[in-house]
C-alpha cells in the first residue's frame, strides 16, 4: 500500500510502498478515505513531541470502510464507515483507567504517534476505540470531527456554563467549538494572530460578536477562555481577558513556554487548566450533539503524496479550516 513515513523527526515525510498491515484478534482493517491533517502531526514531524513509533505513519482523524475484522472484531460489520481517533488504547487496568480517566492511562497508545495512523491507504486500529460516524458527514467532512472536534468538546466542557466564551487561534478545532457554543447559547468572542481579517471574518460568520488580534482585550470580561494555539504567551493574555473565577483552558498536547506574569492576573480565583487527550465517552457525547447543531466542517483536500504540503500550509497559518488527506485523490 502507499503511505507517507516519518522515518525522523524534522525531515520531509517519504512517500513509500509498505505491506497492508494485518489486524490484531481486536482490531479491524480499515480503507483509509480521508485523513485530517493535524496540528500533533506538525508536533510530532516537527519533532516538538518526543519518542514517537519511528518509522511512523502519522494522522488520527481517519474516516474509512471496515475491510478485515480480527478474530474477536465484531462491533463493526464489513463496509461500515468508522472512525479512528488519537486514542488507540488504554490498558483498563491502572487507576486513571479504573476512575473513569483513561485518557490518563499510563499505558495509553496514540493513533499516529505510539502506533502507526491514517496517512495511508489502510491502517488497523482497536474496534473498541472506534466511532460510528453520522452519515449526514462526507468523509472529507467527517475526519477533523475525530480531534479537532473531540478535543475542542473536552475543552468547552472543561469551561463549565460559561456564558461568553473567548477562543485564542481560529483553526481547525475552533471553528467547530464556535458552532456547538452558540448552539449551547454561548457568546463568542474570537482571537487570531495579529492583521488576520481572513480568519476574523471567518469566526464572525459563525457567530462570534467579536474577533481582534490576541494581544487586544475584548469588550467585554470573559467568563472562559480556551487557547488552541500553542502559544505559551496567550495564557497571562486570556488571564487578563477573563473576569474573576474565569478559567482558561489550554486545549492542545504542545505548548511554547508560558512565560513569567504577575500573580494579580490569576488571583480573584481565576485558574488554569489543561486539557489531555480524550476518552470514548467524549466521543460518544460530541457525536450525538454535532447532528443537531448541526456543525458543518469547512476542509481543504490535498491528495495522500501531498502530506508535506499540508503539513506546511498548516505550519504557516494557510489552512482556512481543515487540511484533509483523500488517498483515492491523484
Amino acid at each position: 500500500m502507499r503511505a507517507m513515513i516519518l522515518e525522523k523527526p524534522r525531515t520531509p515525510l517519504r512517500a513509500l510502498e509498505i505491506p497492508v498491515p494485518k489486524p490484531k484478534a481486536n482490531e479491524i482493517l480499515i480503507r483509509v478515505l480521508a485523513c485530517a491533517v493535524c496540528r500533533t502531526d506538525l508536533h510530532i514531524v516537527d519533532g516538538e513531541l518526543l519518542n514517537p513509533k519511528l518509522p511512523l505513519v502519522p494522522g488520527h482523524e481517519i474516516v474509512g470502510l471496515v475491510a478485515v475484522r480480527g478474530k474477536n472484531a465484531r462491533r463493526y460489520k464489513i463496509g461500515a464507515r468508522v472512525g479512528v481517533p488519537w486514542l488507540g488504547w488504554t490498558c483498563g487496568k491502572c487507576p486513571f483507567c479504573r476512575a473513569g480517566h483513561e485518557n490518563l492511562c499510563d499505558r495509553a497508545l496514540f493513533t499516529g504517534y505510539t502506533r502507526d495512523g491514517g496517512y495511508a491507504e489502510f491502517t488497523v486500529a482497536d474496534e473498541r476505540f472506534c466511532f460510528p460516524i453520522p452519515a449526514k458527514y462526507s468523509d472529507a467532512e467527517a475526519a477533523p470531527l475525530l480531534c479537532a472536534g473531540l478535543i475542542g468538546f473536552r475543552s468547552l466542557a472543561k469551561t463549565g456554563n460559561a456564558k461568553r466564551l473567548g477562543i485564542y487561534g481560529f483553526g481547525a478545532a475552533a471553528h467547530i467549538i464556535a458552532q456547538v457554543a452558540r448552539f449551547q447559547g454561548r457568546e463568542l468572542y474570537a482571537f487570531t494572530r495579529a492583521g488576520d481579517s481572513r480568519a476574523q471574518r471567518f469566526a464572525k460568520s459563525l457567530g462570534a460578536v467579536w474577533a481582534g488580534d490576541s494581544e487586544t482585550l475584548p469588550p467585554k470580561k470573559l467568563d472562559a477562555a480556551i487557547i488552541f494555539a500553542p502559544v505559551g504567551a496567550l495564557v497571562p493574555l486570556a488571564l487578563k481577558a477573563v473576569d474573576k473565577g474565569g478559567v482558561v483552558v489550554c486545549g492542545g498536547i504542545h505548548m511554547s513556554d508560558i512565560p513569567a506574569f504577575p500573580y494579580d492576573l490569576l488571583w480573584e480565583e481565576r485558574c488554569v487548566c489543561s486539557v489531555a487527550n480524550l476518552t470514548r465517552r467524549d466521543g460518544e457525547d460530541f457525536f450525538k450533539i454535532t447532528p443537531r447543531v448541526p456543525v458543518r466542517t469547512t476542509v481543504e483536500v490535498f491528495p495522500l503524496a501531498q502530506a508535506n504540503e499540508a503539513l506546511g500550509k498548516l505550519r504557516h497559518g494557510q489552512i482556512h479550516g481543515a487540511a484533509i488527506l483523500l488517498p483515492a485523490m491523484s
